[in-house]
Parts: structure tokens; sequence; C-alpha cells
């Protein structure tokens, strides 16, 4: 691990670029005192869709992935101000 200041840092940034391409961690130090570390980039995984249409299919479960093309559009306004049942949200009696 290369420790070096931040004035130096400014100055030999390409050098110390190429270092942590190689795999190694930079820090950079203010004052003796550690503020920043150049690291290596890391690819982000990312989601695998292939492994999860694989588990569905493995599992029986059936989503065609489709989304009606209307699933975004606004509510009518009737639908919108119309008021709820007054039994809604109340448990409903048990048949017996």
């Amino acid at each position: 691990m290369t420790t070096v200041n931040i004035k130096d840092a400014k100055n030999r940034l390409n050098e110390l670029v190429r270092k942590t391409e190689s795999g190694e961690i930079v820090t950079i130090t203010r004052n003796g005192r550690p503020v920043a570390d150049i690291v290596p980039h890391k690819k982000k995984g990312g989601t695998d869709w292939e492994a999860g249409y694989r588990y569905m299919r493995e599992h029986g479960i059936d989503f065609s992935g489709e989304l009606a093309p209307d699933w975004d559009d606004p509510l009518p306004e009737d639908f919108l101000i119309t008021p709820l049942p007054a039994d809604y949200g109340k448990p409903k009696p048990s048949k017996k």
C-alpha cells in the first residue's frame, strides 16, 4: 500500500492511477492523516436475469414478463372520487 500527501498525489496522479490499475491501494494524506483512498475499480455485478428465468422454469412458475400497455396510465377521475364502501377494511363475518 502506497501513502502520499495530497500535494504529491496531485503532481503524480497518472503514476498513482497506474498503481491502482495493477491492484494496489493508494492512500492520500493531509497533514499526515489519511483523507482518501484510490482503489481499483470493481465492475458491478448487476442482475442475473437468465438465472431468474431458469429458476422460474425449473419451479413451474409461469410469467410472461409483459405488462399491459396502459399499466401506468392515470386512473379515471370518477374512480378516484368514488368513496369506498362503509365496510371497507372491516373483517367479514365467517360463514359456519
